[in-house]
């Protein structure tokens, strides 16, 4: 397709069994700007319309939405699909359940629209999103002002630190498409959790960033069949544990990252993916769940011992890897207290 035609930013929505609230999802990104693509993966839904109400949406705007129907192939395939056919010079996700602020993806889409026009199109432009919990009603927006500078377009020496609970999840992260595609990224299938592995593994390919600091992504947490609520999570550990071998795999940190401060976000990202895979681990309690812990941190140590002691000696993981039952206790305890600190899961 000629540059002067493609979109803008084509946004993928995978939607399986989502016919309860895709609706608002969708609802939310019609801005009328022409330049933008919207694909609906309907990943098998069975249970209800979700398909029936996909094409509807597409006959009703079909020149901004096109529908993707598929076999199942769980969160990671019907992403595949949403990128595999994208037009858009830009890329990113919602999911189903989660929205958009309609004025905020008015001035993403401005801003990308310079990018497109400009000799140098910035690789990766980071954006707020916004927890909103459905059980305590709390709205906790996680923004960047303190790595990232607004409002330019930056290399990765212009960083500053990344707080914990600061890392660029995929609700921030808009992408340039061809980054991607370059990354040869490919999620794996029938596999919860893979946004980790879509915002991280094209990462050393991003050579520039631009942060807009708009509340764009408002992330729906807290319902009881969500996949980040925590019995599914313990329930899914093998998932979990297959992302962080993935994750793990991806890179030799820091030998083959070109730049340093990238070396250091990347190896710390790991180190929390690291220190979730150990606590869901202690949390399932079980000589399975410990298995799983133990056969982690030896993958760790057969892709790259300095890493696994790198790793080993990071605060989170070291809080997340005491040793014993009395260890494992104290870690469980430490879990709870941030956990209602910061209302996640």
């Amino acid at each position: 397709m000629p540059a002067e035609v493609r979109p803008t930013l084509t946004i993928a929505i995978p939607c399986y069994n989502s016919a309860d609230y895709m609706d608002h999802c969708v609802e939310s990104m019609l801005t009328g700007a022409k330049d933008l693509e919207i694909i609906i993966v309907d990943d098998g839904s069975t249970k209800d319309d979700t398909g029936a109400k996909a094409d509807e949406w597409a006959r009703r705007h079909p020149d901004t939405i096109k529908v993707i129907h598929q076999e199942n192939a769980g969160h990671g395939g019907a992403v595949n699909a949403g990128l595999a056919a994208a037009t858009g010079h830009y890329f990113r996700v919602v999911d189903s359940d989660d929205w958009l602020d309609k004025d905020a993806l008015g001035l993403l889409l401005t801003k990308l629209r310079g990018f497109v026009a400009s000799a140098s199109p910035t690789d990766l432009v980071v954006t707020n999103y916004v927890y909103e919990h459905v059980a305590t009603g709390n709205r906790r927006p996680i923004r960047y002002r303190g790595p990232l500078p607004t409002n330019r377009q930056i290399t990765w020496d212009h960083t500053r630190h990344f707080a914990r609970g600061q890392n660029i999840l995929m609700h921030a992260a808009t992408y340039r498409t061809q980054v991607l595609r370059d990354a040869g990224l490919k999620l794996p299938e029938h596999t919860f959790y893979v946004d980790n592995i879509f915002v991280y593994v094209p990462l050393p390919l991003v050579k520039t960033l631009y942060y807009l600091p708009v509340d764009l992504y408002h992330y729906f947490i807290g319902r009881d069949d969500q996949s980040v609520n925590e019995p599914i999570m313990v329930s899914r550990l093998d998932q979990q544990m297959r992302i962080t071998a993935v994750m793990v795999e991806a890179h030799k940190l820091p030998g083959d990252i070109p730049d340093r401060k990238l070396a250091r976000y990347m190896e710390n990202y790991l180190a929390l993916i690291v220190a979730a895979s150990s606590i869901f681990a202690v949390i399932k309690g079980d000589e399975e769940g410990l298995a799983m812990r133990r056969q982690m941190w030896e993958h760790i140590d057969s892709v790259d011992p300095d890493l696994r002691a790198r790793l080993g000696r990071h605060g989170v993981v070291l809080g997340t890897n005491l040793a014993g039952p009395y260890g494992r206790r104290l870690s469980l305890i430490g879990y709870r207290l941030a956990q209602r600190l910061f209302h996640f899961n």
